[in-house]
């Protein structure tokens, strides 16, 4: 692999588009639907899909587990939706789900020595996370391998998005930084507009008392702009998230992780060339690679 990316970050963006087909895939809409759930917008899903590993989780525990979503965001679709479907019916048509989308979307290469091999090598990596502090990782690395290798593939680069995601709440606690702050600052250093980030659910108000937060810390100027010390204080949290997701892929090894890339690389590009996934993400990554 060349250029100066860290290997962890680069691997995220490489397998972040196959973890989130569970969120636009038609099928995925489809199954929950089945379930109960509405489907007009994809919120009742996403919460449901997301934090149905960590069993019949609280409003509170999902947004103390989500971080950068509004409480009130948090409470109105995880309050009762246990009750439309418990959590074990959710994570069999969750699997049903990413079986549905991947056979659709991969085709012929769902039974092809490649994906396995990428299977193999993915699954390594996420039984090589430390899970500890880590609660959706842990709780998605507890639950069973299936078989069929296009599965184990997604659920590898599942408890990897969610260990690199665990650990970067860690390094926003770290930095001082809480969930609308973390957004706001974001939003400043150009990851993605401050419209992306309207679907966390903070209140104009809320947003703006942030942005002012940031500002007496010297992080933003008087118009919101990032400040020097503000892409610092970013720069510094996404390296921390860097390290703190590295040990996974130094057990895999450079060339393990040079190998995965290669083989995944063109499932995910089939992902991508369905237009399922949005062109601007709120996670600040681009659907560019480079291995």
């Amino acid at each position: 692999m060349t250029g100066e990316m860290p290997l962890s970050r680069r691997m995220w963006q490489l397998l972040e588009p196959l973890h989130a087909t569970l969120y636009y895939a038609p099928e995925a809409f489809e199954e929950a639907a089945a379930l109960g759930h509405a489907v007009d917008e994809r919120w009742p899903s996403y919460f449901a899909w997301r934090a149905a590993p960590l069993g019949a989780a609280s409003s509170a525990l999902v947004t103390a587990a989500f971080y950068s979503f509004s409480p009130d965001t948090v409470a109105r679709y995880v309050t009762g939706a246990w009750r439309v479907a418990d959590p074990e019916r959710v994570l069999r048509a969750r699997t049903r789900a990413v079986d549905r989308t991947l056979r659709a979307v991969l085709g012929e290469r769902v039974g092809s020595p490649e994906l396995a091999e990428a299977a193999a090598l993915a699954r390594r990596a996420a039984e090589a996370a430390d899970t500890a502090g880590r609660p959706l990782a842990a709780a998605n690395a507890a639950l069973p391998w299936a078989d069929e290798p296009h599965l184990v593939l997604w659920q590898a680069a599942t408890v990897l998005r969610e260990h690199r995601g665990d650990g970067h709440l860690a390094a926003l606690l770290a930095h001082g930084l809480d969930g609308t702050e973390a957004l706001v600052s974001h939003a400043a250093v150009g990851a993605a507009p401050a419209e992306v980030f309207a679907s966390r659910g903070w209140t104009g108000a809320e947003w703006e008392a942030a942005r002012e937060r940031l500002a007496a810390r010297g992080w933003l100027d008087a118009d919101g702009a990032v400040t020097p010390r503000g892409t610092e204080g970013r720069t510094a949290v996404e390296r921390l998230t860097d390290e703190l997701a590295a040990a996974p892929w130094r057990a895999l090894g450079a060339d393990g992780a040079t190998r995965l890339a290669e083989l995944v690389l063109p499932a995910v590009m089939d992902v991508v060339g369905t237009g399922m996934l949005p062109m601007t993400s709120t996670l600040g990554i681009g659907m560019t690679y480079d291995f």
